[in-house]
């Protein structure tokens, strides 16, 4: 997959069938919509390119605005590199993109930029500004130009029942710590990177080293509050090791601020400010208050043991 910029600078591209989105999480849904433009490509034999946006468009549009992402860009490319198309076209988007009309859009960056000749357009998405328009204008818009606009649906097949995929569902799912569920809706489990902090030493203390992290980007969902099944890669190292994450406050020791620790299993080694990738494989529990160490240090074997069962 070849990445380009849209900007001024970029000649015409070679004919393509498109689609263009947000695309946060590279979900199933979205794999869905895109699985319709490599196939129409291949048909055609022009290229499948994907038409994403640099920053959340809402950021731009609201400063204020915490997009609370499922996938960073540079993870957003990775995975969107699996998916068969040939291009990513990243468009820089600012108040002067989100001032363009949609029909405006189409002629002067999808048409005379882009050169898409068909172009795909996914159940729920609207462009232009003020998403004022609907898709009998984009039909329309594209007629002008040569540009055939096509609609996809929601509903795909996954193990021959129907589902429906929002970013938006997944990031409720995660606010609610169902990982599980919001896996099956990815295609993959939800993760994130941190770098590993000094804490409080508590659970080293019980016999139960942890690594504490702070989020690599603070714009990445945090899941609720709980304990965590995860798989942790450490830097340098290839394949993930077991461990359980506890995502609160701690309140048995009561210490009042949200912190991320994880047990490796079978780990010891000094990993200080080393940046370390977490999968929440699912959860345990909710996280709650003990009535002294030992009570606390005798729940953690026996989620050490559930997570082991967990991830036979």
């Amino acid at each position: 997959m070849r990445t380009i910029i849209i900007d001024n600078d970029l000649p015409r591209q070679e004919p393509c069938v498109a689609t263009i989105g947000f695309f946060d999480g590279v979900h199933r849904g979205h794999r869905y919509l895109i699985g319709k433009i490599v196939d129409e490509a291949h048909r055609q034999s022009v290229e499948a390119m994907v038409i994403t946006f640099s920053d959340h468009p809402r950021r731009v549009l609201h400063t204020q605005f915490q997009p609370q992402l499922l996938t960073t860009n540079v993870e957003k490319q990775q995975l969107l590199a699996t998916t068969g198309i040939d291009c990513c076209a990243i468009l820089p988007f600012n108040e002067a993109m989100a001032a363009m009309s949609a029909r405006d859009f189409i002629h002067d960056i999808l048409h005379k930029k882009l050169n898409v000749c068909t172009l795909f357009i996914g159940y729920d998405n609207r462009f232009g500004h003020n998403r004022a328009e609907g898709f009998d204008d984009y039909v329309r818009y594209g007629r002008e130009c040569g540009i055939d606009v096509r609609h996809v649906g929601a509903a795909g097949d996954h193990e021959g029942r129907p589902y429906i995929v929002s970013s938006s569902s997944i990031r409720r799912l995660l606010a609610a710590g169902d990982v599980s569920a919001a896996a099956e809706c990815l295609g993959t489990p939800y993760s994130m990177s941190g770098i590993v902090i000094h804490g409080v030493q508590k659970g080293r203390k019980m016999g139960f080293p942890t690594a504490n992290i702070r989020p690599t980007n603070a714009d990445k969902i945090v899941p609720a509050n709980g304990v965590y099944v995860v798989r942790v890669l450490l830097h340098g190292e290839t394949v993930p090791r077991k461990g359980i994450m506890n995502i609160g406050t701690r309140p048995t020791f009561d210490d009042g601020e949200v912190s991320m620790e994880i047990h490796i299993f079978g780990f010891e080694g000094d990993i200080y400010g080393q940046s370390i990738g977490v999968s929440f494989i699912g959860r345990l529990r909710d996280e709650r208050r003990f009535t002294s160490a030992d009570e606390l240090a005798g729940q953690i074997e026996e989620d050490k043991r559930n997570a082991e069962n967990y991830l036979i």
